[in-house]
C-alpha cells in the first residue's frame, strides 16, 4: 500500500482525479457534462463574463463538445441544483441531502450575508406559492434611495435567505438572474431528503473530495465549512482504522487518500496537452494547496487595483501536462469575434515547444468562445524580458 507519492506522482494523481487531459472518456453530450460535474463534485458559476463564464468553462474542459445549453437541460431534467458549494454552484441533485445540514443551520439563525426579515420572507413566500416561479426583478423596491449595487431590496434578501434555508431553489437562471420557486415543486418525488446523521455527513465530504481530488487535508475536505475541520479530521482518522481511507505523504505534508489510489498511478497521463483553466476551475481553486503540490502561485487579479496587477485583470492558467506554463489574460470581443489575448505570460523554459503546444487548445478555446479570430497584444516572461524576435515568433504561431 502507498505510504509516500513524490510531487509528480501525486499531480498526476490529483489530474486524473479532476479529468483533467482525458475528457473524451465521458462521452459526448449532455450524460458526459452531467458526468463531469458529479466526478467533481460542484461546479462553480460565477457572474464575470470576459471570457464564457466559469461554469461553462470547467465544464468544457472535461466534457467533450460541451455546449452551454447542457446546464440548462439538466437543470429541467432535474439532475443538477443550484446551492451553495464554497460558493454559488451546480451540483448533482442526486446529492441533494448533503445540502440539508447548511440549509438547516441556515434556517435556525446561522448568519448568511444579511439579517432576516421574517415579514419580508413571508410576503415572497406567499407571492411565489401564488403565482409560479419568479425573479428578484418581479419585485417591487419600496426604497426610493440605495447606497450601491451591493445594498440588494428587501425582497431579493428575502429570496436569497428562503433560497439559503432550502425553502426556495433556482429552477433556472434567466439574464444571469434566479428564478425561484417552491422547493416542493422543483424536488424529484423520488429524492431523497432524509437529513444525513453527522458521521454520514462527514464521510460524504471525505470521499466525494478525494474522489475528485486524490489527496486532501481534513482543512482542503472542509474547504470553507464552518466549523468542520476538527470533527472531520477525527472522523477521517476512523475512516483510517476501518481501512475506507489511507494516510500518505506528499512533500513531508500528510494526506488522506482512497486506498485504490494506487490504481491511479498505473495510468498514463499526457506531458504534451495545455489545458487553458479558468480561474474558478475545481483543479485550483484552493490557492494555498495547488501552491503546494504543483509550485503555481496564482491570483486572480480582477479584485486587486489596475496600478498592482502583474499579468492582467482576468488571467487564465495554463496547465500543460502536469505543471504550470504561465497564465493568460484575455477579452473576449464579441461584436468583432476577436479573442484579445492582452498579455500572455510565460513561466516556463521551454516556451518554444510549449507554444507550438499551446495552438491546439487555444484554437479551441477561439470557438468555444464564438469568436473568428486572435489578436495578441503582449507577451511576457516571468524571469527575463522576452526578445522581440521571440515575440513576433510566438504571436506569429498563435494567430496563425
Amino acid at each position: 500500500m502507498t505510504n509516500s507519492l513524490s510531487l509528480p506522482e501525486a499531480q498526476k494523481a490529483i489530474l486524473l482525479s479532476q479529468g483533467i487531459h482525458n475528457e473524451h472518456k465521458l462521452g459526448k453530450g449532455k450524460d458526459a457534462s452531467y458526468k463531469a460535474i458529479k466526478a467533481l463534485n460542484y461546479v462553480q458559476i460565477d457572474s464575470i463574463s470576459v471570457v464564457e463564464r466559469a461554469h461553462h468553462h470547467s465544464i468544457w474542459n472535461r466534457a467533450a463538445n460541451y455546449q452551454a445549453i447542457h446546464i440548462e437541460q439538466l437543470l429541467e431534467d432535474k439532475q443538477i441544483f443550484e446551492y451553495w458549494s464554497h460558493a454559488a454552484a451546480y451540483l448533482p441533485m442526486a446529492d441533494y441531502r448533503f445540502s440539508l445540514p447548511r440549509k438547516n443551520a441556515f434556517a435556525k439563525g446561522e448568519y448568511h450575508w444579511f439579517n432576516v426579515d421574517k415579514k419580508d420572507m413571508a410576503a415572497v413566500l406567499d407571492r411565489i406559492k401564488a403565482d409560479g416561479p419568479l425573479r428578484a426583478k418581479d419585485f417591487k423596491d419600496p426604497r426610493k434611495t440605495k447606497t450601491g449595487w451591493w445594498d440588494w431590496k428587501p425582497a431579493k434578501k428575502a429570496l436569497e435567505q428562503l433560497f439559503m434555508e432550502g425553502k426556495l431553489m433556482a429552477v433556472k437562471r434567466q439574464g444571469f438572474q434566479k428564478v425561484y420557486d417552491l422547493t416542493e415543486r422543483v424536488l424529484p418525488a423520488n429524492i431523497d431528503t432524509n437529513v444525513p446523521s453527522e458521521a454520514e455527513y462527514f464521510q460524504h465530504l471525505a470521499i466525494n473530495y478525494l474522489n475528485a481530488n486524490a489527496i486532501g487535508t481534513a482543512e482542503q475536505i472542509t474547504y470553507l465549512l464552518k466549523g468542520l475541520k476538527a470533527p472531520v479530521k477525527k472522523y477521517c482518522l476512523q475512516m483510517v482504522e476501518q481501512g475506507l481511507l489511507i494516510t500518505l505523504t506528499v512533500n513531508d505534508q500528510i494526506y488522506f487518500a482512497l486506498p485504490a489510489i494506487d490504481n491511479l498511478l498505473k495510468k498514463k497521463i499526457s506531458r504534451k496537452k495545455v489545458k487553458i483553466l479558468s480561474p474558478f476551475d475545481n483543479l485550483l481553486i484552493q490557492r494555498k494547496r495547488i501552491k503546494a503540490l504543483f509550485n503555481y502561485d496564482y491570483q486572480i487579479e480582477c479584485y486587486v487595483p489596475a496600478d498592482k496587477r502583474k499579468v492582467g485583470y482576468f488571467s487564465l492558467p495554463l496547465l500543460w501536462g502536469n505543471t504550470f506554463a504561465g497564465r493568460m489574460d484575455v477579452k473576449m470581443d464579441r461584436k468583432s469575434g476577436v479573442l484579445n489575448i492582452i498579455n500572455l505570460h510565460l513561466e516556463t523554459e521551454k516556451a518554444d515547444e510549449f507554444i507550438v503546444d499551446l495552438k491546439p487548445i487555444l484554437d479551441k478555446f477561439l470557438a468555444f468562445n464564438s469568436g473568428t479570430a486572435i489578436n495578441v497584444l503582449k507577451v511576457t516572461g516571468s524571469n527575463q524580458q522576452l526578445p522581440s524576435s521571440k515575440v513576433k515568433e510566438y504571436t506569429a504561431i498563435l494567430i496563425a
